[in-house]
């Protein structure tokens, strides 16, 4: 049992950098995860899954994040 199961943790910009090694961490202590990006849709894709592979559940939603 992770410290954030049963959490949900949204991470912007999670589909590169240390927003994708924020959102890995969040998993690796159970939390369900949601990304988002701006225009790597394949990127966002690939951490989707590998947070998936944690157990965890995964989405990405493309934002703009600067767009109020």
């Amino acid at each position: 049992m992770g410290k954030l199961d049963n959490k949900v943790a949204i991470v912007t910009g999670g589909s590169r950098g240390i927003g994708a090694a924020s959102a890995l961490a969040l998993a690796d202590e159970g939390a369900d995860v949601a990304i988002s990006y701006s225009s790597s849709a394949d990127r966002a894709k690939a951490v989707v899954a590998e947070l998936e592979t944690k157990g965890v559940r995964a989405a990405a939603f493309q934002a703009d994040q600067a767009d109020a």
